[in-house]
């Protein structure tokens, strides 16, 4: 009889929160940093408990700097540490993205492969929790266009654990998206143990042979309820969490749309110059031929994330996706 994987239920923040406990137990040269990540276990609570568990020089509470932030821990990675360094919004990463552009992402080719720089730059990420200005930015296409840096965006616990474990081992730098809204939406199962989930690869959460709908982050759970109206009209969807938005794994969206010939892209972020657009030239490139209609994207508005009150009006929801799809099904 096999024996049952010890789990715990956990929400999104949680699991990130016992992702880093889990390291910095296994691994000496893990360091946490970042504002307020220590005394106060973090603006979101992500770091609670890890400083009175493992000491104030584990668990760093630094200025309010974020170049600073990022500086500090790319001298502490390419001398043999796992630095987590903290953005406490990802509105808040301006200041750092030299550092990140010209350090971070470079430092493995400039120097021919002699020094990496193994860290992750953790951002909490979106709108939809009635923040104030600067707190809800979705900017993960400046990140993408950064070789060098890979960027992750898990949409549930379970995927959270496995994709910041995988990023704290991986040998080069790594900007893990969290997406607030996930934050304590749900509770998961999720595995005690150490385990890994592979960045670069995509996950089909529904099997369909009409449409592929294509996203991440805050937008799954969007996602998921407009699929299940598009069902009950009697069509049928993929659809693909793609995880890592670089490097894409273009692999599966090109196998999805191959075998529905319709496409939706969703993702909160601005229309304009959003990995949508890379995604749908991805389809453009591998699976045009088999298209039965005009990719449709439905995403964020080309204005800054307004304040509380329009905010709902800003987002993606479940109504405008299911148009996207009635509309490239009916086309």
């Amino acid at each position: 009889m096999k024996k049952r994987e010890a789990v715990k239920p956990m929400t999104m923040i949680q699991a990130i929160n016992d992702a880093m406990k889990t390291m910095l137990e296994l691994d000496e040269s893990t360091l946490v940093l970042g504002e307020d990540v220590g005394k106060n276990g973090g603006v979101f609570r992500a770091t609670d408990g890890l400083q009175e568990s493992f000491g104030e020089d584990r668990v760093v509470d630094t200025p309010l700097a974020e170049s600073g932030i990022v500086g500090t821990s790319v001298g502490l990675a390419v001398n043999g540490f796992k630095p987590i360094a903290e953005i406490q919004f990802m509105g808040f990463i301006y200041p750092a993205y030299n550092q990140i552009m010209t350090h971070v992402s470079r430092i493995r080719m400039k120097t021919m492969g002699h020094f990496s720089v193994p860290m992750v730059i953790r951002a909490p990420y979106g709108a939809g929790i009635r923040a104030p200005e600067v707190h809800s930015d979705s900017m993960e296409a400046i990140f993408t266009h950064m070789p060098g840096l890979k960027v992750v965006c898990p949409s549930s616990p379970i995927q959270a654990k496995g994709l910041l474990i995988s990023a704290i081992e991986d040998p080069d730098p790594v900007l893990f998206l969290e997406p607030m809204h996930n934050y304590r939406a749900s509770r998961e199962d999720v595995p005690i143990r150490k385990y890994e989930t592979e960045i670069g690869k995509g996950r089909q959460l529904n099997e369909g042979t009409d449409i592929s709908v294509i996203a991440w982050g805050a937008m799954i759970p969007v996602v998921e309820k407009a699929v299940k109206k598009a069902e009950q009209k009697g069509i049928s969807c993929d659809i693909i969490d793609v995880q890592t938005l670089y490097p894409l794994d273009q692999k599966i969206i090109a196998e999805s749309v191959k075998k529905t010939g319709r496409a939706v892209i969703v993702h909160e972020a601005h229309a304009t110059g959003g990995v949508g657009e890379h995604i749908a030239s991805v389809i453009n490139d591998t699976s045009f031929l088999y298209l039965r209609a005009p990719i449709e994207r439905v995403a964020g508005y080309d204005v800054p994330v307004p304040f509380f009150a329009l905010e709902d009006y800003y987002l993606p929801n479940a109504k405008r996706v299911l148009n996207s799809i009635e509309k490239a099904f009916n086309f």
